[in-house]
């Protein structure tokens, strides 16, 4: 994959893969571990998930196989429940670029499925103390790596512009809002040549509707068509400037062509 390509490229420079719960997968994380310089993965991690504590060391005489996990620790969904459990305070910049205080509690663990490698992994629990949203898991394949850190590496898959913004989060709304506005990587044909086909044109007609947004913005205010539970900003481009061509300036027709028969 892409970011095992980057790390023969870049052998020294840190490499951290951010991704949703689809990336939670014992053999790719594994995987990232295994490298000789490896790579760093952060994903959703169910609130039910086995987590063991480390296998004990062998010691000298003892019969039977290696353990490869320890004794199974109680699930995350239990942790909010508790009330001896140790939670920390945290300012994080969150997705629509405002700071916003969370609690979080963090510990190494091993999570182990049956025919699957052990992987000894840092897992964070978010919650908000406001509760309004709901309480999340994160795992991390570095087990020295901060929990702040991880939650604001997350942080940076889907961050809405506000203020100033990283490349990374630039990116990452470039490929959410063409995804879900022009429908990258929804096409039904799946095959190389259709995606070599369509992707480019997709981008493109991104870039073409913001460049046309921000030249009429330039000529007067647009009015932004909003709705209570849903702001999409690429949409509320789009609808805005569509009207104009339709009003400020003619049309060209496409020729007719004559019917063969």
């Amino acid at each position: 994959m892409s970011a095992f390509g980057r790390r023969r490229w870049l052998p020294q420079r840190p490499l951290v893969l951010v991704g949703d719960n689809s990336y939670a997968v014992l053999d790719l994380l594994h995987c990232c571990q295994s490298l000789r310089e490896p790579v760093t993965l952060i994903a959703r991690l169910r609130l039910d998930a086995a987590r063991y504590a480390p296998a004990q060391s062998r010691q000298p005489g003892q019969n039977g196989r290696t353990p490869l996990k320890g004794p199974r620790r109680p699930a995350l969904k239990t942790l909010l429940e508790q009330s001896d459990v140790t939670w920390s305070s945290a300012e994080v910049a969150w997705y629509d670029g405002t700071i916003r205080i969370v609690e979080l509690t963090s510990q190494t663990a091993v999570w182990y499925r049956s025919g699957k490698p052990p992987v000894l992994l840092r897992w964070v629990l978010v919650r908000d103390p406001q509760g309004i949203f709901d309480p999340q898991a994160l795992l991390c394949t570095d087990p020295t790596a901060d929990s702040t850190q991880i939650l604001e590496w997350f942080l940076l898959r889907w961050s809405a512009s506000g203020g100033e913004v990283t490349p990374y989060q630039v990116r990452g709304r470039l490929f959410q809002e063409v995804r879900t506005h022009l429908g990258v990587e929804t096409q039904r044909q799946w095959s190389d040549l259709a995606i070599a086909r369509t992707t480019p044109v997709l981008l493109g007609l991104f870039s073409w509707t913001t460049l046309a947004a921000h030249a009429l913005q330039k000529q007067h205010s647009m009015t932004q068509r909003r709705a209570a539970w849903y702001d999409p900003p690429q949409a509320d481009r789009r609808l805005s400037w569509t009207p104009s061509l339709w009003c400020d300036g003619p049309l060209i027709p496409f020729p007719r062509l004559a019917h063969p028969g």
